[in-house]
């Protein structure tokens, strides 16, 4: 199971929160180079989109961001 997956299966969140919380997870990816979702940098990717997800933020260009700030890259 991907890992943004077995995070999210862990909140309470709905399926429009996760589904804006998938694609948060793939842009930060994208915008970083990492392809492989094994790599140990993707996991800690996920986990700071799930912690920027708790935020008011709705935009997944804008959780991503935040998410790459708050990990510095």
């Amino acid at each position: 199971m991907p890992v943004l997956d077995r995070l999210l299966q862990e909140t309470d969140l709905t399926a429009e929160e996760m589904g804006r919380l998938r694609k948060a997870y793939e842009l930060a990816l994208a915008e970083i180079g990492v392809k492989d979702r094994d790599d140990p940098l993707a996991e800690t990717i996920a986990k700071g989109i799930v912690e920027a997800g708790q935020t008011n933020l709705e935009d997944p260009a804008e959780i991503s961001r935040l998410a790459l700030d708050r990990l510095k890259l």
